[in-house]
C-alpha cells in the first residue's frame, strides 16, 4: 500500500499502481503551472466518506510506495485520469480499464498531454 502525503498534514493510502498512475498525472499538471481539486473516497477504516485537496505547483507532495519497482502504466487509464484532472470537478480516482489503450514503460517521459 503506498501513501500520498500532502503538505505536513494530510496523509493519504492508495495501492502502488493506483499511486503510480497519479504521480504520472499530478507531476504532469504540475510541471505546466497547472491547479487543480483531487479528491478521493476514504477507506472505512477512518470512517469513511470523502477528502479532497487543491494541488497547485508549489504545494508539497510526496509519494511512499510499499514496492520500488515501477509498474507500465495504462496509457487509457492516464488518460482517463488526466481527463478528470482537466474537468470542472477535477481529479478523481477512476477503475482501471480493462483495455490498457497502449502501455507507457518504466522511465519513458510522459508527454504533456499525457
Amino acid at each position: 500500500m503506498g501513501k500520498l502525503t500532502y503538505g505536513t498534514v494530510l496523509r493519504a493510502d492508495f495501492d502502488d499502481r493506483t499511486l503510480w498512475h497519479l504521480q504520472a498525472v499530478i507531476g504532469s499538471k504540475m510541471r505546466r503551472g497547472e491547479s487543480f481539486h483531487f479528491s478521493w473516497k476514504d477507506d472505512n477504516s477512518i470512517g469513511g466518506g470523502s477528502s479532497s485537496v487543491w494541488v497547485h505547483p508549489n504545494c508539497s507532495m510526496m509519494y511512499r510506495f510499499h514496492d520500488s519497482r515501477r509498474p507500465v502504466l495504462n496509457r487509457a487509464w492516464l488518460d482517463a485520469l488526466m481527463k478528470s484532472a482537466n474537468s470542472h470537478t477535477g481529479l478523481v480516482v477512476v477503475p482501471e480499464p480493462s483495455d490498457p489503450g497502449g502501455q507507457v514503460g518504466s522511465g519513458v517521459e510522459l508527454p504533456g498531454s499525457i
